[in-house]
C-alpha cells in the first residue's frame, strides 16, 4: 500500500512535468527566416524622393512611409551609373568591371552575363530553403533559341537559356532588356508567352521605344501594371507557406519610355510626364507593402528599395527646373556620370521585427545586399563569392561581426573610375565619363586636368579639384585602386580573378605599378 502510493505520486509528477514542458515548448518563441523583397527602381533620382529632398515637387508618400519604418541611408551609391551593371552587382555582390561588360549596357538581345559557375543571392537563398522569384526588368542577357544565325532568326517559340531560372530564381516573369530596347516580349520562367508578330514603336522623346517586334500580350503603357499585379499575387500566394520568399522586382520606371497611365497623367502637377511616372513607382512601392500588411507578413520581411542610378536627362531637368524640382538634388550629374549624381541613390530597408526606424550615414554600394543578407541569416559563403559585398546589417541596428564599408569603387557607362574613401573622391578621368557636361568627346576635355580630386564633406557639388593641392593623397588612392582592381576583390580574402580580359593595364591611371 504504501509503495502504491509512492508510485501513484511519482505517477502524477511525472505528469505534471510533462505538461509543464509541452507548454512551454509551445510558447518558446523560435525565429523564422525572413520574407525578402528587393524592389530596384530605374533611372530614379535621389531628390525625387521627398523624404530625401524635402524641397522635393514629387510626394511620395509610400516610399516615405518605408523611410519613415525603417533605415534611410544618406549615403549610399550603385556599383555603376547605369542599368545593366548594377543589376549584375546586385545579383553577384561583385563589382560589375569585374565582369566581361567593362563598359556600356547590354541589349535586349545581348546573351547572358552572368557565368553558369557564379553564385547569385538568389541561388544562396535557394539554396537555404528559400522560395525565389523576379518579376519585371532582367536586362542582364539571355540565349534565345536560334540567336547565334542573329536576331532576326531568333524562335520565339522555343526556350531560352542561361536566363533567371539559370541564377538561382524558381520564377521568373519579365522581359529582357530596358522597356525601349526590342523585342517586345513577356516571358515567363524559360518560355515566351506568345510569338512576337508585329512591329512598334513610339518616337515621342520621353515616351520613345525603339522600333521592334512585340507580342499581342505586349502593352508597354500596361507593363508596370502588370508588374505589380503579379509580384501582389506572389505574396498572396505565399504568405502562409512554411517556406520564406525572396523577391527579385526590378523595375522599368521611371525609365523611359515615361508612359503613367491614365489615372496618374498631370497628378504630379510637374507638367512632365516624368514626375507622373514618379509617382507610379510611389504607389507600386504602397501596393507591395498592403499586400504585406494584408497577408500578416509585413513584420518579418525585409524590403530593400532602391534605383539602379541617378536620374537620366531624359527626365528634361531644363523643364523640371522651372518648377524648382531637381531630380539630383545638390549633387553634379546624372546617369551615366562619374558625378554623384550618377550613382547617389536612395536606399531603404525596413524590417520591423528587427529594424527601428533612424537614418545612417554609412557608406553603401548596391553590392552589399549580397552579404548583408547572408550576414543576416548566418550563412557560411565561399573565397570566390561576393568578392565585393560588405555588411550593413549593424547600420540596421542588428549585431554583426563583418566590418563595414570604408571605401567604395564608382564606375560610369564609359568605363571611367572613381575611388572614394573618407570624406575624399578620386576621379581618373578628366571629365564626367558619361553624360553630362564635360562628355568624353568634348573638345573642352582636352583642357582639363587628367585627373578629378574633391572633398566631398564641404563640396558636395564637385565644382573645386583639389589634383594639385593633394597630389600625394590622389597617388595613394591610385594605388588603392589599383590593388583592389587587380586582387580580383576589395574584401578580404584569397586573390580571385577578375572576367574577360585585364584591360586595366592600358589605362593611364594605372600606370607605373
Amino acid at each position: 500500500m504504501k509503495k502504491s502510493k509512492i508510485f501513484s505520486i511519482l505517477v502524477l509528477q511525472l505528469l505534471v512535468f510533462s505538461f509543464y514542458g509541452c507548454g512551454k515548448a509551445q510558447t518558446k518563441k523560435v525565429e523564422s527566416k525572413p520574407n525578402i523583397i528587393f524592389i530596384l527602381a530605374d533611372d530614379l533620382g535621389y531628390g525625387d524622393v521627398s523624404s530625401y529632398n524635402k524641397d522635393s515637387k514629387i510626394k511620395t508618400t509610400n516610399i516615405d512611409k518605408l523611410a519613415s519604418e525603417g533605415v534611410l541611408f544618406t549615403d549610399a551609391h550603385t556599383s555603376s551609373s547605369v542599368c545593366t551593371p548594377t543589376r549584375y552587382g546586385i545579383l553577384t555582390g561583385r563589382y560589375n568591371w569585374r565582369s566581361k561588360l567593362k563598359k556600356h549596357v547590354l541589349q535586349g538581345y545581348s546573351p547572358a552575363l552572368i557565368p553558369k559557375d557564379r553564385t547569385t543571392i538568389a541561388g544562396l537563398l535557394k539554396s537555404n530553403g528559400y522560395n525565389t522569384a523576379a518579376i519585371g526588368k532582367w536586362h542582364l542577357g539571355w540565349d534565345w533559341a536560334n540567336i547565334e544565325k542573329g536576331k532576326d532568326s531568333v524562335d520565339f517559340s522555343k526556350k531560352i537559356k542561361n536566363g533567371p531560372t539559370s541564377n538561382g530564381f524558381d520564377y521568373w516573369y519579365g522581359f529582357n532588356g530596358s522597356l525601349d530596347m526590342t523585342p517586345y516580349v513577356w516571358v515567363e520562367n524559360d518560355q515566351a508567352t506568345m510569338v512576337p508578330t508585329k512591329f512598334t514603336e513610339n518616337t515621342d522623346d520621353q515616351g520613345m521605344w525603339r522600333k521592334g517586334l512585340t507580342s499581342d500580350d505586349f502593352v508597354h503603357e500596361q507593363v508596370l501594371p502588370e508588374i505589380t499585379t503579379r509580384t501582389v499575387d506572389f505574396i498572396s500566394e505565399h504568405a502562409k507557406s512554411d517556406q520564406p520568399f525572396f523577391m527579385y522586382m526590378p523595375l522599368p520606371a521611371p525609365h523611359t519610355p515615361i508612359l503613367p497611365t491614365d489615372e496618374f497623367k498631370g497628378k504630379s502637377g510637374l507638367d512632365n510626364p516624368y514626375g507622373d511616372f514618379v509617382l507610379m513607382v510611389d504607389w507600386v512601392v504602397g501596393e507591395v507593402m498592403n499586400a504585406l500588411e494584408k497577408q500578416g507578413i509585413a513584420d518579418n520581411t525585409i524590403i530593400v528599395f532602391t534605383s539602379d542610378n541617378g536620374c537620366s536627362n531624359k527626365a528634361d531637368y531644363e523643364q523640371l527646373a522651372t518648377k524648382n524640382h531637381d531630380p539630383s538634388y545638390v549633387f553634379r550629374g546624372h546617369k551615366a556620370d562619374i558625378f554623384e549624381g550618377g550613382h547617389r541613390v536612395p536606399f531603404i530597408v525596413r524590417w520591423p521585427e528587427k529594424v527601428k526606424s533612424a537614418k545612417s550615414n554609412q557608406l553603401v554600394c548596391t553590392t552589399d545586399f549580397f552579404i548583408t543578407i547572408a550576414d543576416a541569416l548566418d550563412m557560411k559563403i565561399a573565397d570566390n563569392i561576393a568578392e565585393d559585398s560588405y555588411s550593413f546589417l549593424s547600420a540596421l541596428g542588428v549585431e554583426s561581426s563583418f566590418p563595414k564599408r570604408e571605401s567604395i569603387v564608382h564606375h560610369s557607362i564609359n568605363g571611367s573610375f572613381a575611388y572614394r574613401k573618407g570624406d575624399y573622391k578620386a576621379i581618373f578621368c578628366p571629365g564626367s565619363g558619361g553624360w553630362s557636361f564635360p562628355r568624353p568627346n568634348d573638345k573642352a576635355i582636352d583642357s582639363l586636368p587628367k585627373f578629378q580630386l574633391y572633398n566631398l564633406s564641404n563640396d558636395i557639388g564637385e565644382e573645386h579639384n583639389l589634383q594639385d593641392e593633394k597630389s600625394e593623397l590622389l597617388e595613394l588612392y591610385r594605388k588603392e585602386l589599383s590593388q583592389i582592381v587587380l586582387n580580383g576583390r576589395s574584401t578580404e580574402g584569397a586573390k580571385q580573378n577578375n572576367d574577360g580580359p585585364e584591360r586595366w593595364s592600358q589605362l593611364e591611371w594605372m600606370n607605373d605599378l
